[in-house]
């Protein structure tokens, strides 16, 4: 199979588009749009955002040293967007994109309502790496849509039609192909288990 060889550059696709909401106190607060963010450790858990030091958000982050990262679905596509392309120098994003800041429960910067999902976090460590820097934080509290919620107290979070970030182009998740581990999970048996032997009847054999 042929490829063709290209120079460095990010091809790690797709990505999570998340929508990281920030603020000073006395300002009014700002969201930000990344895709550069993953998990980095699970005990305890910490996850980790990247931002150009051009970006009005990056100083708000780097002084309080807090953020939200706000999970995004089909119905916070246009906002995820926009604040992507405009600066909260010059709009009150929350205002234009019609979004509710909501109080979080650890930290000082707000969630987006709206989000299926909150993720309150500390800041913990900041990473110089070039075009951007790396803030390494720390959950300290995860907010979840209760309408996702089953009644077995289970979050359903493939109910929330979440988006994804590939290449510059925005995706949903599409239909779910497997879960973890579902290559070496055993196999369900069609066998009863009644503990008796199936009954065996005898052939008869026709008299010559």
């Amino acid at each position: 199979m042929a490829k063709v060889v290209w120079q460095p550059g990010n091809m790690l696709y797709p990505i999570p588009a998340v929508m990281v909401s920030c603020g000073r106190e006395g300002e009014v607060p700002n969201i930000i749009t990344a895709a550069w963010v993953g998990n980095v450790c699970s005990s305890p858990a910490m996850l980790s955002i990247s931002v150009r030091k051009e970006r009005y958000s990056y100083d708000i982050i780097k002084e309080t040293g807090e953020f939200v990262v706000n999970l995004t679905n089909k119905e916070l596509l246009k906002a995820t967007d926009w604040c992507g392309v405009r600066s909260g120098r010059d709009y009150d994003k929350f205002k234009e994109m019609k979004l509710t800041p909501q109080k979080s429960n650890k930290i000082s910067a707000p969630g987006i309502a709206e989000s299926p999902v909150n993720i309150e976090c500390k800041v913990k460590q900041i990473l110089e790496l070039g075009s951007h820097d790396m803030f390494v934080a720390e959950v300290m509290c995860v907010d979840v849509d209760d309408k996702y919620m089953d009644d077995k107290g289970r979050f359903d979070l493939g109910k929330a039609d979440l988006i994804t970030y590939s290449h510059g182009e925005y995706f949903d998740l599409g239909k779910k192909l497997g879960k973890f581990g579902y290559s070496v999970a055993k196999k369900p048996s069609n066998k009863k288990t009644s503990g008796k032997k199936p009954s065996q009847k005898k052939s008869k054999k026709k008299k010559q």
